[in-house]
């Protein structure tokens, strides 16, 4: 029998990868509990796993007196030496149990605890796991999704977590058994487990993708100053260096174009907008609203963050964007109220 407990402990471990030291604990409160709820009155419960000596020993803990006058937890000095010879009053001996002696009730009481307890395990497991990748990227498998409520269920690592509709690219269809990358955006403890967040809409998976096609940007060379996204059709990123030689646009961008187009692939086609953040708010806007051009700035009110922008006459859709996207997403880059007008309307 202690072969196979001991087996099944290393598949556990090996399955759901549970440290076996936290089992035996879980597996020892289990077994205190059930012998007690047993055996009742009994104070003392003396539990020794040790999968090393291939040892599984229960005990009742018993003091020995001249005169019981407690059965759960005490036994005359003429008993006693029939488990220990050394035995003699005032000290304790241990009563070994046999297994099937725990009874159907404690087994089962104990089988419930050892449950327990390793969902405990799992669910401390799975939120340590998820904690260590809070806002970062993780590469997912998409293993099944909710035709109805649009949720795809995502395999990352040795557990699971639910993409809502909500947090996926509009247009974009998952597959089962297609890999991914999601962004962790939060994990947090509740009642029912670790409740994870994850998203492929969050302007943080954008960032952290830029860390790992561009090495000025991990390294820190270059820094990520602000980014404004809307999912699955545009993304404008601003960037800044400190250092002179390096172009912080263009290590962003890479040789012909090599490093963003990786980005936009894995976003399935959205564009993305370089832009080369400033100190000063007017070049900052005017780059922000790129591919136009600019004519001026004019800032209007700088702690409302109001301003007014002049592009040329031809200029004028392609600065407010398709259903004003770039001008919306320009304002968010910038934190700025932007009002655009055409050269023709201010003269």
């Amino acid at each position: 029998m202690n072969t196979e407990f001991f087996e099944a402990l290393a598949l556990l471990e090996r399955e759901k990868g549970i440290p076996a030291d936290y089992l035996l604990e879980k597996i020892s409160n289990a077994i205190v509990i059930a012998v007690k709820r047993d055996y009742a009155g009994v104070e003392n419960v003396l539990v020794d796993i040790n999968p090393d000596k291939g040892v599984f020993d229960v005990a009742i803990v018993k003091n020995v007196v001249d005169e019981v006058e407690d059965e759960a937890n005490e036994i005359l000095l003429e008993n006693a030496l029939a488990y220990d010879k050394k035995a003699q009053v005032g000290s304790v001996v241990n009563i070994h149990l046999e297994t099937k002696q725990f009874g159907r009730i404690a087994a089962q009481t104990a089988k419930h605890v050892i449950r327990q307890g390793i969902r405990e395990a799992e669910r401390g497991q799975m939120l340590q796991e998820f904690q260590n990748k809070e806002q970062e990227i993780v590469t997912a498998i998409v293993q099944r999704i909710d035709l109805k409520r649009g949720t795809a269920t995502l395999e990352i690592g040795r557990n699971e977590a639910v993409l809502p509709k909500s947090e996926q690219v509009p247009g974009e269809e998952l597959r089962e058994g297609e890999r991914i990358k999601v962004y962790v955006v939060e994990v947090a403890d509740s009642e029912r487990g670790p409740r994870v967040m994850i998203s492929r809409t969050h302007p943080g998976l954008v960032k952290r993708l830029f860390e790992m096609e561009v090495p000025e940007i991990y390294d820190g060379v270059v820094e990520v100053k602000a980014i404004s996204r809307e999912a699955g059709s545009r993304t404008k990123i601003a960037v800044h260096t400190k250092d002179p030689n390096v172009d912080a646009v263009g290590a962003c961008i890479g040789q012909r174009g090599v490093r963003v187009a990786k980005i936009v692939d894995e976003l399935g086609g959205e564009k993305i907008d370089v832009i080369k953040y400033s100190e000063d708010p007017a070049e900052f806007i005017a780059a922000a609203l790129s591919p136009a051009d600019v004519i001026s700035v004019e800032v209007e009110d700088e702690e409302l963050k109001t301003c007014h922008v002049v592009v040329p006459e031809n200029q004028l859709s392609l600065a407010i964007g398709n259903k004003g996207q770039n001008a919306r997403l320009a304002a968010r880059l910038t934190g700025w109220k932007i009002d655009i007008r055409s050269e023709g309307v201010m003269q």
